[in-house]
Parts: C-alpha cells; sequence; structure tokens
C-alpha cells in the first residue's frame, strides 16, 4: 500500500516538473505573457492559457465584412449559439428547435427606403445550408400547417441591395407564426413601427426572436407547451420578442422593447399595449439584450425617463 502511494506521488511530482520546465521553455521564448483579446495575459509555468470570449466579440461565419458585424453587434451578442452573420444582419440558430434564438439588426434611413433595384417577388425561401441537414428546417415543414413562415429580421428592413433581402428569405430567419391576423397584421405592424423610428433617430438597433412561455393548466401547474410542425419538428413558439435601441443624433439612447402572443390579435390594438419590461423577456429568453450599453445610460425606456 505504502509503495503505491510513494508510486503515485513520483508520478505526480514527475508531472508537476515537466510541466515547469515546459512552461519555463514557453515563457523564454514569448516575453513572459500572450495576446488574447487583444490584452495581454501572463503565462504560468505548464499551465495552458486559457482566453475568454466575451459576449461583445464580433464573429463572421462568411464574406461578411468584421466591420459590418461590429457595427450591428455595437452593444453585444446576447449569446453566441450557433452564430451565423448575413450581409446586413445577425442571427444565432437555434437547432434543436429549428428557428432563431435571436436575430440582429441595425436600420437607418437608407436601409428602409423604398428602392426600385430590390423587388421582394424575385426571392424564394430557401434552407440554409449552412446548417447541418440534421438541425435544418425545410420548407416541407410548413407546407399545410397553417402557420406563415414569419420572417425575424424582415425583409422590409433590408433594401440597401437585392442580396441583402433575398438573404432574410433563408429558412434560419424564420419561425411559424399565425399568418391570419397576427404575421400579416399585428405583427407587420410593429415591423413598420420599428422602420418608422429611423426617420427620427440615426440609429436604430433592433433584436427579434421567439419565446416559450409556460401557463397554468387545470390541475394548478404551470407547464411550457408549444407545437411542432413538418418533419423536422420545428417548434412553434408562444410569443415574440422585440427589443429596439434607438440612436439619436445628440447621442441619447431610448430603448423598447415588446413581447406578442403567436396568436390572432386586434387589428386596432396600439402596439404600445405590448410593452414589457426589458428584463421580463431577458428573464424568459434566457439572454441579456445590449450586454455593453448600461440600463443607466439610456434616456428612455418604453417612453418613461430613467
Amino acid at each position: 500500500m505504502i509503495s503505491k502511494r510513494l508510486l503515485h506521488v513520483a508520478q505526480l511530482s514527475a508531472i508537476g516538473l515537466a510541466g515547469y520546465y515546459i512552461g519555463q521553455i514557453d515563457k523564454a521564448d514569448s516575453n513572459d505573457s500572450v495576446i488574447v483579446n487583444g490584452k495581454p495575459i501572463s503565462r504560468k509555468p505548464g499551465l495552458p492559457i486559457f482566453g475568454t470570449v466575451s459576449a461583445a466579440t464580433p464573429f463572421t461565419d462568411s464574406g461578411t465584412p468584421k466591420d459590418r458585424v461590429s457595427q450591428i453587434m455595437k452593444y453585444g451578442f446576447p449569446s453566441l449559439d450557433h452564430v451565423r452573420s448575413y450581409d446586413d444582419f445577425v442571427l444565432s440558430y437555434d437547432r434543436r428547435n429549428r428557428v432563431p434564438h435571436w436575430v440582429f439588426e441595425h436600420l437607418t434611413r437608407e436601409h428602409v427606403k423604398k428602392n426600385d433595384a430590390v423587388d421582394r417577388s424575385k426571392c424564394d425561401f430557401t434552407p440554409d445550408e449552412s446548417i447541418h441537414t440534421f438541425f435544418r428546417s425545410q420548407n416541407s415543414d410548413y407546407k399545410h400547417s397553417g402557420f406563415d413562415r414569419g420572417h425575424m429580421a424582415a425583409a422590409g428592413n433590408h433594401r440597401l441591395a437585392q442580396k441583402h433581402v433575398e438573404q432574410t428569405f433563408f429558412l434560419t430567419n424564420m419561425a411559424p407564426q399565425v399568418g391570419e391576423g397576427f404575421n400579416r397584421h399585428a405583427w407587420n405592424t410593429l415591423e413598420k413601427h420599428v422602420r418608422k423610428l429611423t426617420k427620427v433617430y440615426d440609429n436604430v438597433y433592433c433584436c427579434t426572436g421567439p419565446l416559450y412561455l409556460p401557463r397554468r393548466e387545470p390541475d394548478g401547474k404551470f407547464y411550457v407547451k408549444y407545437q411542432v410542425i413538418g418533419a423536422n419538428t420545428v417548434a412553434v413558439p408562444t410569443h415574440f420578442y422585440k427589443v429596439v435601441v434607438a440612436e439619436g443624433a445628440d447621442g441619447k439612447l431610448d430603448m423598447e422593447a415588446y413581447v406578442m402572443p403567436n396568436q390572432k390579435l386586434p387589428d386596432d390594438t396600439p402596439v404600445s399595449t405590448y410593452m414589457v419590461p426589458p428584463e421580463t423577456i431577458e428573464k424568459a429568453a434566457g439572454l441579456l439584450f445590449f450586454d455593453k450599453l448600461q440600463r443607466s445610460k439610456l434616456n428612455r425606456i418604453n417612453g418613461k425617463k430613467i
């Protein structure tokens, strides 16, 4: 028993010494530090360097210019799960539910104004082949389901180029929405409201996504229940959210946050009816929106002075 313990001690000592000398060699070769995310990190003998990934670190997955991604995500990433960056918007894809976690857009007057060179009717709903086939939604999933392929990044928000609007038709940007009374009406009204903000503010940052909220069942307990559609079991969210930060020419920032149930809603209901405190969406979605922006720096939230 004693000899085994001595053997274990000897093995651990050998590993420790080897690690120390390797660390000393690395140390001599690298001036005592490495650069991780632009910051010098001191080396420790025999230990690896672990870099951290901030929720505000830009990520690009295609030929999208890094500076455009950084511009869209100026105030931080809500999460870094399966991020896809397109030419004019960025999203995080939920591979289990086959819909986005969130979609981020940066809008200006130029982005939303009418452009005769852009024709939405030429766009087709298309599966995103960058997603593994196991987790990809298909047009067949929506066929005869009774739900619309609802844009998270609205097509009307991306009129700078035909390619931009076409990319909003990737199925990674879609979630099943009730058509009559919601996608084509109440939700469309909210999208138009966000576009109108560009007439007042120089920059509008919009994050959109699905929610799966609990409800009390007859047994008195709360359950999270939602329908799935198609062979790929695409999840039908119970609700959808939008969180918007609008930046004025004077640098002042206003925030608006909305939640709408995924059901037929009255046409004459003002969008302000659906305003909620942004933290309620964060708790429900498990995301932090605009995490690089301190709430105390905001001028107003949902129209009310901070």
